[in-house]
C-alpha cells in the first residue's frame, strides 16, 4: 500500500464521511443493530458513537493501517469492545455462524470481489441475523447513471477502488439475502455519488 492509500486517502475519507450529516445517516442505518457484530470496512472508526446500546462487541475488518491510526482515539473512548481480526472482507477468519450480525457503511462499493464478501457475511452470521448497511450506488436517473459509468474508472483510481455503479439491492438478492428493509434516497453533494441504499438484509 503506497503513501497515498495509507496516509492521504484515509484522512480524506474520514473528513468526508465523519461529519455530522453523515453521523445522522449512520444513526438511521445502525438502528436496531444488536449483539456481536462483524463490521466490514471499519476504516477510521466513524461508526463508534453510533452503535446502539444493544451491540456488545465489534469484530473489525479493514485493510487500512492509516484508517486504524486515525481511529485510535475513538477506539480508546469506545464503551464497546473492539477486536481487529483481519484485512480482507472477501475471506473472514471467523467460524461459520459465529457472529450475530454484520455491518457495512460505505464499504461494499470498494471491495473488489463484492460477491465473495457477501458470501462470507452469510457464512459467519448466525441464522436470524442480518447485514445492516448504507451504501452509495447507481442512480435511477438515466442522465446521472450515464455520468456515473463515465466517471467510474477515475473514481476507482482516486478513491481506493470505489465503484459508482453498483446495484446493491441486486447484489444482495443474488447473494441469497432476504431484503427485510431497503430504502433509496439522495443526499446533498455530487450527484454521481449521492444516491444511497440503506437497509437490513437477512441471512
Amino acid at each position: 500500500m503506497g503513501f497515498y492509500e495509507d496516509r492521504v486517502l484515509p484522512r480524506a475519507i474520514d473528513l468526508m464521511l465523519g461529519n455530522k450529516a453523515m453521523g445522522k445517516l449512520r444513526d438511521r442505518a445502525l438502528a436496531g443493530l444488536w449483539g456481536e457484530v462483524v463490521e466490514i470496512g471499519f476504516g477510521s472508526g466513524t461508526n463508534i458513537g453510533h452503535y446502539p446500546a444493544a451491540v456488545t462487541k465489534i469484530v473489525a475488518v479493514d485493510p487500512s493501517g492509516g484508517g486504524r491510526r486515525i481511529a485510535e482515539k475513538r477506539i480508546a473512548a469506545s464503551t464497546i469492545p473492539i477486536e481487529f481480526i483481519g484485512l480482507n472482507g472477501e475471506s473472514l477468519p471467523l467460524e461459520d455462524d459465529s457472529v450475530d450480525n454484520a455491518l457495512s457503511t460505505w464499504t461494499l462499493c470498494t471491495i473488489p470481489n463484492v460477491e465473495a464478501a457477501l458470501s462470507e457475511i452469510r457464512r459467519v452470521v448466525r441464522p436470524g441475523g442480518g447485514l445492516w448497511f448504507i451504501e452509495h450506488g447507481i442512480s435511477p436517473n438515466a442522465g446521472v447513471s450515464r455520468r456515473q459509468h463515465r466517471f467510474e474508472p477515475l473514481q476507482k483510481r482516486i478513491a481506493g477502488g470505489c465503484h459508482l455503479t453498483r446495484q446493491h439491492e441486486h447484489l444482495l438478492a443474488d447473494a441469497g439475502f432476504e431484503l427485510e428493509l431497503i430504502s433509496q434516497f439522495d443526499i446533498a453533494g455530487p450527484k454521481i455519488s449521492s444516491h444511497m441504499f440503506s437497509g437490513i438484509a437477512r441471512v
